[in-house]
């Protein structure tokens, strides 16, 4: 399978008579869900994305989105992944021969009748059929010189799926939907993948013939099979050979099902340019995410959206980065990680949690039970563990004692604490921001720093500690507390009479 990033078109220019139509006005019911079914997404995208990334690695010269349900949010979707778009809406007439109708007029020419090329069909809920198998599609279309080339499959059970039936002669002589079909068809076993190449031409004359007289009442498509083989012209399928590849989208089984499979793919082609995946069950790459060569990923770790990750890192295990930047050689343990920018050398983790905006230098150290936000951290600098560091600057080669945080909220507005290179703080720290830590200082254990402290200075905050005798008994009687001290109490007097004898 190609990849299916934000890649250059595999074709070196447009190709000016190649029309690409993506349905996606279904409604999907069967999601049962308030989002569009082809804006769930597996892989890093929505559905309607995958869709649309291959579309254009055929570099077509036209490509049409027809949308209906929920059609803001959907073309919206659509045009932000892709600015050469035309979206048009679907009418009031239903079905699959009416999408591509209102598709047809919104090419160049008055109502489309000025283009004269080749109509590629996808549908936006097929989102693992790859470019290669779409050009090759393309390429025996334009050699047979049909009308109609379709893309069928032979299925073990074609339940769901119309079925292509072809004559005594072998040919394809007409598609029958599921809930047309005698028992007969229904029995057959290769099915209509629902990806079509048409010749512009009779495609426009016979969908102007196509009616609703069916159990569903719409405009099908795959009646136009019938009618261009009724007058004689020659309709050609093409069998693909993995059946995965034109699995639709009705369920959340369905797309489950798909996004695994599409994420065996990816974890495969970044196993053959050079990553270890030790465990590819248990690892989801993001078709949107890099990973350099010797690059190793540990079992559940999970690369998603646009993560980076460089050379000889090692991710994991249990780790999950999303839209992050992994330096060369940095170890990342047992981590969550968003938004965030890890450097060559690094090591965080485990049981870190590295919020939006941090940003760990080369060299640096996130460790155990820490938590980052907004936040830059020096080359060579340690957060070693138990902290909680939020919008801070932190020098180079500084190191943070046990429980340190940074008190960046005041309960109206957040503020910034500043640390200067080569600081070394003490246990259990509190720097209540706005704040700024010299060059060179030191703060004791237990500080809590209010106050700006000058370079090369050591910073406490120290009271006398106050015992309060007997408080426990007097102020908590009955306790177990209580009942300890007085036993220990008594234990002392014993030994301090035995003393004084």
């Amino acid at each position: 399978m190609t990849n299916t990033t934000a890649s250059e078109p595999i074709a070196d220019r447009l190709d000016e008579s190649l029309a690409i139509v993506i349905l996606a006005a279904g409604q999907g019911t069967r999601m049962r869900s308030a989002l569009p079914k082809v804006l769930h997404r597996i892989g890093g995208r929505p559905l309607v994305g995958h869709v649309l990334d291959t579309a254009r690695d055929l570099a077509p010269g036209h490509v049409v989105v027809v949308v209906r349900h929920e059609r803001d949010q959907v073309a919206e979707a659509v045009t932000g992944i892709s600015d050469r778009v035309v979206v048009v809406d679907q009418d009031e007439v239903p079905g699959t021969g009416r999408a591509v109708e209102v598709a047809l007029a919104a090419l160049p020419g008055s109502d489309g009748r000025g283009f004269d090329g080749d109509v590629l069909v996808l549908s936006g809920d097929v989102p693992l059929l790859d470019a290669d198998t779409l050009i090759s599609l393309v390429r025996d279309h334009r050699a047979s010189h049909a009308a109609i080339t379709l893309l069928s499959a032979i299925v073990d059970d074609p339940s769901g799926y119309g079925r292509v039936i072809r004559g005594v002669d072998g040919a394809v002589e007409r598609i029958v939907e599921q809930k047309d079909a005698s028992a007969a068809e229904a029995a057959v076993t290769e099915i209509n993948a629902g990806v079509y190449v048409f010749q512009g031409a009779p495609l426009r004359a016979y969908l102007a013939r196509v009616g609703t007289d069916n159990a569903q009442g719409e405009k099908y498509l795959t009646d136009v099979v019938g009618l261009a083989r009724s007058e004689g012209l020659p309709v050609a399928a093409s069998v693909v050979t993995d059946v995965s590849l034109t699995l639709g989208v009705n369920d959340r089984a369905q797309l489950a099902e798909a996004g695994r499979l599409l994420n065996a793919r990816t974890v495969r082609r970044w196993q053959l340019a050079g990553a270890t995946i030790q465990d590819p069950a248990t690892t989801w790459i993001d078709v949107t995410a890099e990973l350099a060569p010797d690059v190793t990923v540990l079992p559940n770790s999970h690369i998603l959206r646009a993560t980076v990750v460089g050379s000889g890192a090692i991710i994991g295990p249990d780790t999950t980065l999303e839209d992050c930047e992994v330096g060369e050689g940095a170890t990342v343990r047992r981590t969550d990680a968003t938004l965030a920018v890890i450097g060559a050398g690094a090591n965080v983790g485990p049981f870190a949690y590295l919020r939006p905006g941090t940003v760990l230098a080369a060299k640096g150290k996130i460790g155990t039970f820490v938590e980052t936000k907004n936040s830059t951290i020096g080359e060579g600098s340690k957060v070693p563990h138990l902290s909680y560091i939020g919008d801070t600057t932190i020098g180079r080669g500084v190191n943070l004692g046990a429980g340190a945080i940074t008190a960046n909220y005041d309960d109206i507005a957040k503020h910034r604490t500043e640390i200067g290179d080569e600081v070394h703080s003490g246990s259990h720290n509190v720097f209540v921001a706005p704040v700024r830590i010299g060059d060179g200082a030191k703060t004791g254990a237990g500080a809590v720093i209010r106050k700006d402290v000058p370079a090369g200075a050591l910073a406490l905050s120290v009271a006398p500690q106050r015992n309060v005798e007997g408080w426990v008994e007097n102020h908590r009687p009955g306790t177990a507390a209580a009942d300890a001290a007085a036993r220990a109490r008594s234990a002392q007097e014993a030994v301090d009479g035995q003393e004084e004898a």
